[in-house]
Formats: C-alpha cells, structure tokens, sequence
C-alpha cells in the first residue's frame, strides 16, 4: 500500500469514526429528551381528556339542574301531591267536574338516577273539556309524560271518557336548585290549541243515535193520562256509579243521581244496591259484554252470602254476581 492509499484509507476511517461517534453521541443525548417529549405528550393528553370531562361534567350538571327546575319536588311524597294537585286544577281549568274523575297513584318505579311515578286517570266529560285537558296537561312546563293516552265513547251523547297516564321523575340524587312556581306559555286561546279544534268540530266519537219513531195517537193519550203524570219510583237505573276515587288512602263510591241530579258518596260498610259496600276493586280487567275494553275499577257489594259488582261507569241494575275465581284475593278467602 502506497502513501496515497494510506492517506485515502485513514480518511475514510476517520470519516466512519465521525459518523460512529455521532450516532453514539446523539443516542446517548437525543434518546432521553425523545423519551421526554413522549411523557410529556402523554401527560398533556391526560390533562386534555381531564379538561374535557371536566367540561362534560359541568355541562351535564348544568343541563341536570334545568331538568330538576322542572320537577315538582326532591322527594317522591311531594312530587306526588303536588303533580296530583296540578291534575286537580287542570281539570276543574278545562270545565270538568272532579267528581267524575278518579286519580290512582301510580309507582314510585326504581330507574337509573330517578324514581318514576305519577297518577292513572279515568273520567267523563265533553269532547271540547277533554281535549283542553290533554292540551293543558301536555303543554305544561313540568316534566313530565302522558302515555296509554285512550278516548271513547261515553255514557250520554257528546261525553266521551278517557283515560291516560300522567307520569313524572324525581332525581336521585337531586342537585340542589331553587325551586319556582312554573306557568305555560300557552293558554286554551293560543293558536297550538286551535289547530285541535277539528276534533270537537267533527265529533267523531259521538255514537249513532236512532231516531225516534213519531208517536202513535194511543201513547200520546197514554202518556197524558193522570198516572203517567204522577210517575214512578226510581228504579236502580237511575243511579250511577261515576267514580271510584280515593281520598286519604281510603276509597270512596261516587253515586250520581240522574233524576235529581245530585251525587252521593260511599264508603266500605255503607249499604248499596241492595246490599253492603265490601271494597272497591282497582284490578283491570276486561269489561263485561265487551272484551275489547278495559275496566279499571268496580264495587264490590254483598248481599246474603253472595258478591256483586259494579263497574264504574255503569248503573246500580248492571251489578252481576261474581264467581269465588273473579273476587279479589282478600275477598276470596273470607268465602
């Protein structure tokens, strides 16, 4: 090897030796810091999601605050009493009679964060009445939600019944709020409760009425005659049961009668249709003479050593004697 060679060898020796030294060095330097910047992304990753779910968590616990203002209360005894205290001044507000109304208290139901409850409603009145009840009650401010809703045919010609579910939450745990008294910003004169105005314009659920034959000449001068003048004694048809409510844990039978146009009240004990008050029964069952109908409540009456019932809605001559299968439990084994 010549001296020209030497030199060539020794250069690119050095330069190999440069290039070794320097990954070397910028390993040992380089690799810490890189490891560094890797924690350190990391941690400002951490801190970002913590920022986040700090800001979801807020969020979410200012949207449950705007939902609790709108629960009646924190506790499920006052929101019952107070939501059945709202049903209470929305039906008087439509124009119908409470006594023709019953509200069952329904639940308190366990959910996840709430207990649901609420009240099953079940009454008569004009179509125009019920619709601004429904209208009012699904238009109001308070949480709520209105299932099961059901409206037919009622016992006289332009009443309907309906029946529905008026269901509320109370939060568990409840973020602490300052409760207000909340009112609707719509009223029965606004324009969203007009566009039902069809509904009561149609009267779709009003039954088909027969018209009456003219009078024949002999029941003209029959029905003239001093004795049909002085009348008759009432006879069971002419009383009504329009209510099966309950009052203070206790039920109590609603007798409507129809002659005189008065309403009498019952309770367990007292003697009806002929025998004594045993019970109301609230097990929905199917109605007598049309299975494709609901009855949610009757009155039980005993006479001699048998039962009968009335469902409501139905007069004091449509009780039927029930078989020891049909009694409730309670009821079943005192026979």
């Amino acid at each position: 090897m010549n001296q020209r060679e030497k030199i060539l060898a020794a250069a690119v020796g050095g330069i190999v030796f440069i290039f070794i030294v320097g990954f070397g060095i910028r390993g040992v330097i380089l690799k810490p810091v890189s490891e560094i910047d890797k924690r350190s992304a990391a941690i400002r990753e951490k801190l970002d999601k913590i920022k986040a779910e700090r800001r979801a968590y807020f969020d979410a616990e200012d949207r449950m605050k705007a939902h609790t203002l709108r629960t009646f209360a924190d506790t499920v005894d006052q929101a019952s009493a107070r939501s059945g205290e709202l049903l209470t001044k929305q039906i008087l507000a439509s124009g119908l009679q409470e006594a023709e109304f019953t509200r069952l208290p329904v639940g308190p139901r366990k959910l996840r964060g709430a207990q649901e409850l609420g009240w099953s409603i079940q009454g008569d009145g004009p179509l125009a009445d019920v619709t601004d009840l429904i209208f009012m009650l699904q238009t109001s401010p308070y949480l709520h939600r209105i299932e099961n809703l059901s409206v037919s045919t009622g016992d006289a010609p332009g009443i309907v019944r309906v029946r529905f579910r008026y269901l509320t939450l109370v939060p568990e745990p409840a973020p602490e709020v300052q409760r207000k008294e909340l009112a609707s910003t719509l009223t029965l004169e606004s324009a969203e409760r007009h566009i039902f105005d069809g509904i009561v314009s149609r009267d779709i659920l009003r039954p088909y009425i027969k018209r009456t034959p003219p009078p024949s000449p002999e029941s003209t001068s029959s029905s003239s005659s001093p004795s049909t003048k002085a009348g008759s004694a009432q006879g069971p048809e002419a009383f009504r049961i329009v209510s099966l409510s309950e009052w203070q844990g206790e039920p109590e039978i609603h007798v409507r009668d129809q002659a005189h146009q008065t309403t009498k009240r019952y309770k367990a004990g007292d003697q009806l249709a002929g025998g004594t008050v045993v019970c109301v029964d609230y097990r929905s069952m199917p109605m007598p003479g049309n299975e494709g109908l609901r009855s949610d409540s009757r009155v039980i009456v005993k006479i001699g050593s048998e039962f009968f019932a009335i469902e409501r809605g139905k007069t004091l001559a449509d009780k039927r004697k029930l078989t020891s299968e049909q009694l409730p439990t309670e009821l079943a084994k005192v026979k």
